[in-house]
């Protein structure tokens, strides 16, 4: 009985293990898909500034 329980109890560490490598890579992969979007955003300069309308109050690119 109580080699089951060890077995259960080193069976179950694996997982934690396991699950929590998983985790760390996954965000790391996000992180490095954030990073990537950030700054493809900010070398960007086909965004063209919004400027106020002064007749019409709307806002426009240029």
């Amino acid at each position: 009985m109580p080699l089951i329980a060890f077995a259960g109890v080193l069976g179950g560490l694996a997982v934690v293990r396991w699950a929590y490598r998983t985790a760390v890579r996954i965000n790391q992969e996000l992180e490095e898909a954030r990073l990537a979007r950030v700054a493809e955003a900010a070398g960007s300069s086909e965004i063209p500034t919004l400027r106020r309308d002064p007749v019409t109050g709307a806002y426009r690119p240029g």
